[in-house]
């Protein structure tokens, strides 16, 4: 994990940032940081009222709305925001961070260090989970949009014909507005969602006294009566309710942005008591009035603020897709730096805020991928029976990683450690076997999104690994090169000359070709690698290290968090402290650039093979990727089989 370096080979590259960054994020008030959870954090979790309950009660009204299936429906729900994200997520996973940060990638760097070395099992699992998240990535904004389009039909079914046309139009708008970043209108998120939870909570809590039977449903007796009772269909509608929790990942996968307590602090106070009263208030709504189980939430509200309704919940699922598509650029770039996947164009939005990413290509994927499933389910209806599934899978992945750092980081005894995460594995196993009842339903497009993702990972990673050995096999060691030269004396010509390598032992294969073509050397050599830690970010203090290998050779290593992103011109500048002299307009940067052809005898399948070069072939350039200047730096080229 940690030494994936920025190489020409197409190996997966590391991390950016600036030399003199700060790699510990600006200190802001208290209720800044909770006010902009609310439009980061909590914007998927946030809009599952829109749909969760109508869907969960669906499946009770062919038999009858009753006392005992409503109140039980609403009993697992509330339980479920309780159980899953309140103890699970805000007071246990919230503690098993990775030097601030959450995740599932995050989590599975700390438990292989924690480890002291690379288990597959736990690789399997950060694989897993991350990719099964990018089905969610997909769904969310399509299936969040959508249901709140769809509150036009109440309020005159005129506007019925246009729900699909609007969550195009909608959905268009806001992948094309990535490329000019969130900072702007991000300071609206938060105060937008304040007001949407507010107004959910107040609906919800002046509904309740149309049927203040539904406070029985805090009891969990009566959700496990009606789970358990009801046989097949307890566990069908344990798949639907698991549709409030699914942006549970959120508050871990973002902590590293807010920090843990203004996180735990907004979710116990006002976010949870909005989205339980909501519920409560839905569950009385069709107590009271059974014909309402086809929409609650936007029967909450009275006919005059209906459209207003609709409105403000439609911006509020803008904001939660916003939220999901920002995660995923973040977890994709954190892929990138582990060595999960190739090299991709990775554009900073903001000058002064380093999480501010954009990645074209990602960007593209998944407005396809979100578009082709509006056109395809056309309701939120069915999208519901797409979704959870894969939210499901990754909650598994991260519980059982989580077991890892119980054990091994917090020191705990195996045995306490397995019952401990036990109870929060069992219900998570509850919740992925009632969903995997929805695999004919729609199910099974999560499941192909990420296994093609892990597929993809899977492939890249192994081709990576033969690449590296065969590199490793075919190269001389770095010391026997310098007493080579010491002895042949070859041309040298003024000025320094930078060979990114993979590998700081191995001599830099461009270097070889250098000498071999065009049988020169500069003054001064830098062999220089940029390493990718297992923690989120590398102080300053710490990003280099130098090794004079000999009177002009000089190894230089620089070291990256995979949260982080490299400009390497920059890092190196800092170097002037250390007494190396740099000056980026005598500098020339020599970069290997392999054309991987296919071996007669490949240790991988031939489609694995071929996925692995194709995917090699679409590695964004090394010189853009590291921010060298394009007039500085020279290519070398040649074939390599793998």
């Amino acid at each position: 994990m940690g030494q994936q370096i920025a190489q020409q080979q197409g190996s997966p590259a590391p991390v950016q940032q600036d030399a003199g960054e700060s790699v510990v994020p600006r200190k802001t008030a208290f209720s800044g940081l909770a006010l902009g959870s609310l439009g980061v954090v909590f914007g998927d979790i946030g809009t599952s009222p829109l749909y969760a309950l109508r869907e969960s009660l669906s499946h009770i009204k062919a038999a009858g709305v009753t006392d005992s299936g409503v109140i039980g429906t609403v009993s697992l729900l509330v339980w479920a925001l309780f159980f899953t994200v309140t103890a699970k997520y805000v007071l246990f996973l919230m503690h098993a961070d990775n030097r601030g940060e959450g995740g599932i990638l995050s989590l599975m760097a700390l438990a292989q260090s924690a480890l002291g070395h690379a288990v597959a099992p736990v690789f399997f699992l950060g694989v897993a989970g991350a990719a099964l998240f990018s089905g969610d990535a997909i769904i969310t904004p399509a299936i969040s949009v959508l249901s709140a389009i769809e509150g036009l039909e109440l309020v005159t079914p005129i506007f019925s014909p246009y729900i699909l046309p609007a969550t195009v139009i909608i959905l268009v708008s806001l992948f094309w507005a990535q490329r000019r970043g969130t900072a702007r209108v991000a300071a609206f998120f938060g105060p937008i969602m304040a007001v949407f939870f507010l107004v959910i909570g107040i609906l919800g809590a002046s509904h309740i006294g149309d049927s203040p039977r539904i406070l029985h449903a805090f009891n969990p007796i009566l959700g496990l009566d009606f789970l358990f009772g009801h046989g097949l269909l307890g566990f069908v509608v344990l798949g639907s309710v698991f549709l409030a929790v699914t942006g549970a990942e959120a508050l871990y996968a973002d902590m590293g942005h807010f920090g843990r307590a203004p996180i735990q602090t907004v979710w116990i106070l006002f976010v949870l008591p909005a989205l339980s009263l909501n519920y409560l208030g839905q569950g009385a709504l069709v107590l009271a009035n059974p014909a309402a189980v086809d929409n609650p939430f936007f029967l909450l509200a009275p006919k005059w603020a209906l459209l207003p309704l609709v409105i403000l919940a439609t911006m509020a699922t803008v904001i939660a897709s916003q939220a999901v598509i920002t995660g995923a650029f973040s977890l994709v770039r954190q892929a990138i730096q582990l060595g999960l996947l190739p090299r991709m164009l990775i554009l900073h939005t903001s000058e002064t805020q380093e999480g501010q990413i954009f990645l074209p290509r990602i960007n593209r994927l998944l407005l396809i991928g979100v578009l082709v499933l509006v056109l395809v389910f056309k309701t939120s209806s069915s999208l519901a029976s797409a979704y959870g599934i894969a939210v499901t899978g990754t909650m598994v992945a991260t519980t059982s990683l989580a077991f890892v750092v119980v054990w091994q980081c917090w020191r705990w005894p195996v045995w306490l450690a397995a019952v401990f995460v036990s109870g929060f594995l069992a219900i998570d196993l509850a919740f992925l076997t009632a969903n995997l009842m929805k695999i004919v339903d729609g199910g099974w497009v999560p499941l192909l999104i990420g296994g093609c993702a892990m597929v993809v990972m899977l492939t890249w990673v192994r081709g990576t690994k033969l690449l590296t050995q065969k590199f490793r096999r075919d190269s001389i060691p770095t010391p026997a090169l310098i007493s080579m030269l010491e002895k042949s004396k070859p041309m040298r010509v003024k000025g320094t000359a930078v060979f990114l390598t993979s590998s700081p032992e191995i001599a830099p294969s461009a270097l070889m070709h250098n000498l071999k073509h065009n049988k020169v050397l500069h003054e001064r050599v830098w062999l220089l690698s940029v390493l990718t830690e297992d923690t989120p970010r590398v102080p300053a203090s710490k990003r280099y290290q130098i090794e004079k290998l000999s009177e002009d050779f000089t190894r230089v290593i620089l070291h990256y968090g995979y949260m982080q992103s490299p400009r390497v011109p920059a890092a190196l500048a800092s170097l002037r402290k250390a007494g190396l002299k740099f000056d980026i307009m005598t500098t020339s940067f020599f970069l290997g650039r392999w054309t991987i052809k296919p071996a007669p005898n490949s240790d991988m399948p031939v489609w694995q093979d071929r996925l692995f070069i194709a995917l090699a072939r679409q590695a964004a350039n090394a010189t853009d990727f590291f921010s060298i200047p394009s007039d500085r730096v020279v290519e070398l080229g040649a074939q390599v089989t793998v």
